[in-house]
């Protein structure tokens, strides 16, 4: 029972920790730059005058997007990781 409270106060830690992490995401030689919490809130966005073309909208909308993608992709495996260190690599069924 101690070991599972134990447990458990590590786990809260971590995700503590993970919420309060920033995540960078970039896109287009890091030309268009995306912050995110471990919380997957979007905290800013940044972008290098070069890439805001008024003609191509629809070019910077994409870089937008896959940075955001990056963003979403780097906080989700760090996430993972977390849980790996907790349950010591044992996978757990979806939604655990």
């Amino acid at each position: 029972m101690k070991a599972l409270q134990q447990m458990q106060n590590k786990m809260m830690k971590m995700q503590e920790e993970l919420q309060n992490s920033t995540f960078e995401g970039t896109s287009g030689g890091d030309a268009v730059k995306v912050s995110m919490t471990g919380k997957f809130e979007i905290t800013s966005v940044k972008l290098d005058p070069e890439v805001v073309d008024p003609e191509d909208i629809s070019m910077l909308e994409d870089l937008i997007l896959a940075a955001c993608q990056d963003a979403f992709a780097k906080a989700t495996e760090a996430t993972a990781k977390m849980m790996e260190t907790l349950t010591g690599g044992i996978k757990l069924p979806p939604g655990f």
